[in-house]
C-alpha cells in the first residue's frame, strides 16, 4: 500500500523526504506519474487536487489536507463519500499565523500605515501617541486553533480581545461572542478586526457592507482567513468613504490577484500573496504521520472534518 500526494502548490521532494523520516517504510507516490496501481493507495494527502483524482483510488482510508482549509477538497463534487477528510493542525502553521496577526496588530496599532503613507508624500511628523494595549479593542473572527492562539497571545500582550464563533468557547482573558446574532455587536466593539473564520456556505460574503458598516468608524481590518468571506466592492466602498482607516488582506476572491485589481494601488489596502501561515513539511509531517498511524492501529484521525459544515 501506498501514500498518495497531489498538491497544486506544494513540492512533493520536500514533502517525500519529510514523511520518510516518520515512516521510512510507507511508499510515497507522486500524481499523476507516480500513480502506478490505484488500488495501492491507502492515504491521500492533497491540496487543491483536480476534479474526480480522489475518486480514482478506491481504497483510500483518510485524506490529509496539506493546509488549514479544506474547502479545496470540499468543492469536488465526486469526492469519495465514507473516507474521512482530516484537517491539518499543526503547530507551525499556527506558529505562523499568529506571527502575521500579531505583526499586522501592532502595525496598525502603532499607526505604521499612517507613517508610510507620510513616507510616500515625503512628510517629516509625528502622530499622537497610541493608547496603551489595554484599550486597544481587537477581534477575532474565529475561534478554532489558529484563531485561539492568536487571541490568547495578542491578550498576553495586553490588548483588549474578543472573539466570536459559531459555537460557544472560552478563553482565559477573551470575551467570547457566539453566533448571528451577536455578531454586529461584537463588530461594533473593534479598533482592528481579524478574519480567521473557515470558508463555508455561512461565512462566504460574511464581511458584507452591513457587517464593515457595524465596524466603528476608523477600524482596521486584517484577512487572512478565505477571499469570499470579503465582499470586495464593499470592502473598497468602506475604506473610498473613510469608514474603515485601513486594510491587510493575504486572501481574495480569485487568486493570484489580478494584475489590475484597485487592492494593488489603493492607498489604504496592503496586499499580501496567500503566506499568512504557509504549511511547512518539516512540522507538518509528524502530524499525518501520527494520523496515519492511528488509522493503521483501528482508530480514527483527528481531527475529521465535517462535510454538512464544510469545515
Amino acid at each position: 500500500m501506498a501514500i498518495l500526494f497531489t498538491s497544486k502548490d506544494d513540492d512533493p521532494d520536500a514533502w517525500r523526504a519529510a514523511l520518510a523520516a516518520e515512516l521510512p517504510d510507507e511508499e510515497f507516490r507522486v500524481w499523476p506519474d507516480e500513480t502506478g496501481d490505484p488500488a495501492d493507495m491507502e492515504f491521500a494527502l492533497a491540496w487543491g487536487p483536480k476534479r474526480g483524482v480522489l475518486a480514482r483510488f478506491p481504497n483510500l482510508r483518510a485524506i490529509f489536507s496539506l493546509g488549514a482549509g479544506v474547502e479545496h477538497l470540499f468543492r469536488d463534487p465526486d469526492l469519495p463519500a465514507g473516507v474521512p477528510i482530516v484537517r491539518l493542525v499543526d503547530p507551525g502553521l499556527t506558529l505562523r499565523m499568529t506571527e502575521y496577526v500579531v505583526h499586522w496588530v501592532l502595525h496598525f496599532h502603532r499607526g505604521f500605515h499612517a507613517y508610510a503613507a507620510m513616507e510616500r508624500r515625503r512628510e517629516w511628523g509625528r502622530l499622537p501617541v497610541p493608547p496603551p494595549p489595554e484599550r486597544r479593542r481587537v477581534g477575532i473572527l474565529g475561534l478554532g486553533a489558529l484563531g485561539r492562539d492568536a487571541a490568547e497571545t495578542l491578550a498576553a500582550l495586553g490588548f483588549d480581545v474578543s472573539g466570536w464563533s459559531r459555537s460557544p468557547k472560552h478563553l482565559d482573558g477573551v470575551r467570547c461572542f457566539t453566533g448571528a446574532d451577536a455578531f454586529h455587536a461584537f463588530l461594533s466593539e473593534l479598533d482592528i478586526a481579524v478574519c480567521l473564520l473557515p470558508l463555508t456556505e455561512e461565512t462566504r460574503g460574511i464581511l458584507d457592507r452591513r457587517a464593515l458598516a457595524a465596524l466603528p468608524r476608523g477600524a482596521c481590518l486584517i484577512n487572512a482567513g478565505r477571499g469570499p468571506q470579503v465582499v470586495e466592492k464593499d470592502l473598497l466602498n468602506a475604506l473610498d468613504t473613510g469608514h474603515l482607516d485601513a486594510a491587510t488582506l493575504d486572501v481574495f476572491e480569485i487568486e493570484p490577484l489580478c494584475d489590475d485589481h484597485p487592492f494593488w494601488t489603493h492607498p489604504r489596502v496592503i496586499v499580501t500573496p496567500h503566506i499568512a501561515s504557509q504549511t511547512s513539511p518539516s512540522t507538518a509531517a509528524p502530524e499525518i504521520a501520527a494520523n496515519i498511524q492511528r488509522v493503521r492501529a483501528g482508530e480514527a484521525p483527528f481531527p475529521i472534518a465535517e462535510r454538512l459544515r464544510g469545515y
